[in-house]
C-alpha cells in the first residue's frame, strides 16, 4: 500500500524534494566540519623526534654491579659436595658464631653457589632499592624455594656499592625420575628478587658540576648533530650549542643547578627531523634474513640467477647366464646422469631504482633469501649496489 503522497506524481515530486532539502541540510555542517579538518591537517607541521629519543646526556649511565653469593633452602636441588661452596658456607657460618670442624664437610644438597647481578641507575641514592638476577655458578639444578643470603655486589672499580639479600622468584621447574629421566622447563637454575638489593653508596656524576652539558647521539651522523644544534640554538640563543662531531653536541650550561636541569629538560623536549641514515643492506647469514633499506640505490646493471641441479641415479641389475650355459650371474649397475637448469629471465636495473623496484624484481627472478644473498653480493662486487653490506 503506497503513502498517499506518492500515488499520484506531483505530491510524489513535492516529498522527493523535501527529502533532498533535509539530506542536503544535515550533510552540510558535516562537510564543513570534514573540510576544516583537512584543512588544519593539511596545515599542521610534521613532527619529528624527541632529542631525548635520539640522544643521550654524556655521563648519565647506569653501572653493572656483581656480587658473589650463596643460596639457602633448595629441596636437595644443590651443589652437593663442591669445595667452593663449601668453603662460602663455612665462610658464612663463621661470620654468625659457628665454626665447622676440621675435616667435615657437609653434603650440601640444600645450598648453592650464586653470581648475582644488577644495574646501578644513575643518580641512585642510598637506600633505593635494586631488582637483582641470581644466577646458579655450580652443579645447582633448581634454585626454586632458595633463600640468598646478604652478599655485596661491587662495581668495576672493586668498591662495594649495594647489598643483596632475599627470597627468590624462579619461573622455571624441572623434574627427574630414579631412571635418569629428566623434563625442564623454562630455566630453574637462574632466578629474581625484586627489590632484593639496597644502595649502599651513590655514584658520583659530573652533570652538576662540569662546566658544559654534552648530548651524544645514539646514532652518530654530522648532519643530525648539526640539525640538534642549531634547534636548541634557536631556542636557547645563539651560540649556546656546536656540534663537536658526528656524536657530540656541546652546550653551555649554568652554574645554577636548577638552571641547568630546566635547560636540560627543555632541550629534551624539542622536536627536530633527523637525517636520512646511510643506505645500508643487513644479511643475517644463520638464517638467511635481508633487510634493505630505504635509501638503497642501484646503478645500471643485468641481473640472471639461475640454479643448475645435476642428479646421478644408481641401479643395480643381476645379469643371468643364458640356460644351459655355464656362465655365473654377475652383477652389474648402471648410472643414469641428468642435469637441469631453470629457465629464468634476466632482470634489468635501472639507474637510481629504489627499494620497491628491487624486491619486485627478485621476486620476478624467484629468488629464496640465501639466492638474494647471492644477487647483492655479486651487485655490490660489481660496484652496482650503492650501499654498505653488513653481514650479521
Amino acid at each position: 500500500m503506497l503513502h498517499p503522497s506518492l500515488r499520484h506524481p506531483r505530491p510524489r515530486l513535492l516529498w522527493l524534494r523535501k527529502l533532498v532539502w533535509r539530506a542536503q541540510a544535515v550533510a552540510a555542517p558535516v562537510a564543513l566540519a570534514l573540510s576544516a579538518l583537512l584543512i588544519l591537517a593539511s596545515a599542521a607541521p610534521a613532527r619529528g623526534e624527541r632529542l631525548k629519543d635520539i640522544a643521550r646526556w654524556q655521563g648519565v649511565r647506569s653501572n653493572a654491579l656483581t656480587g658473589y653469593g650463596l643460596v639457602v633452602g633448595l629441596s636437595g636441588t644443590g651443589d652437593q659436595n663442591l669445595q667452593f661452596t663449601i668453603q662460602s658456607l663455612k665462610s658464612a657460618t663463621a661470620r654468625l658464631g659457628v665454626l665447622l670442624p676440621q675435616g667435615v664437610n657437609p653434603q650440601l644438597k640444600n645450598a648453592a653457589a650464586v653470581i648475582i647481578t644488577t644495574e646501578l641507575p644513575a643518580f641512585a641514592r642510598p637506600g633505593q632499592r635494586l631488582d637483582v638476577t641470581v644466577s646458579a655458578l655450580g652443579q645447582a639444578r633448581s634454585l626454586r624455594g632458595g633463600t640468598l643470603l646478604m652478599a655485596p655486589m661491587v662495581g668495576a672499580d672493586g668498591e662495594v656499592y649495594a647489598l643483596a639479600q632475599g627470597n627468590l622468584a624462579v619461573g622455571g621447574f624441572g623434574a627427574e625420575g630414579r631412571d635418569g629421566s629428566r623434563i625442564v622447563v623454562g630455566t630453574p637454575s637462574s632466578g629474581r628478587i625484586p627489590g632484593g638489593a639496597a644502595v649502599e653508596r651513590a655514584v658520583p656524576s659530573p652533570f652538576a658540576t662540569s662546566e658544559h652539558l654534552a648530548l651524544v647521539l645514539t646514532d652518530p651522523d654530522f648532519t643530525t648533530a648539526k640539525i640538534a644544534a642549531d634547534a636548541i640554538n634557536a631556542f636557547a640563543g645563539d651560540g649556546m650549542a656546536s656540534a663537536e662531531d658526528a656524536a657530540t653536541i656541546r652546550i653551555r650550561a649554568p652554574q645554577d643547578l636548577q638552571a641547568r636541569i630546566e635547560l636540560a629538560s627543555a632541550i629534551e623536549s624539542l622536536d627536530i627531523t633527523p637525517a636520512s641514515p646511510a643506505a645500508r643492506v643487513i644479511i643475517n647469514a644463520r638464517t638467511g634474513t635481508v633487510v634493505i633499506g630505504g635509501q638503497v640505490r642501484i646503478l645500471p646493471a643485468a641481473v640472471a640467477h639461475g640454479n643448475l641441479t645435476v642428479r646421478i641415479t644408481e641401479n643395480q641389475f643381476a645379469s643371468q647366464p643364458g640356460p644351459f650355459g655355464r656362465g655365473q650371474t654377475v652383477v652389474t649397475e648402471q648410472s643414469t646422469v641428468e642435469a637441469e637448469e631453470p629457465q629464468v629471465r634476466m632482470a634489468l636495473f635501472a639507474p637510481g631504482v629504489q627499494l620497491s623496484a628491487i624486491v619486485d624484481a627478485v621476486n620476478a627472478l624467484g629468488a629464496a633469501p640465501g639466492d638474494l644473498v647471492a644477487i647483492l653480493e655479486a651487485l655490490k662486487a660489481a660496484g652496482a649496489l650503492r650501499a654498505e653490506l653488513i653481514v650479521i
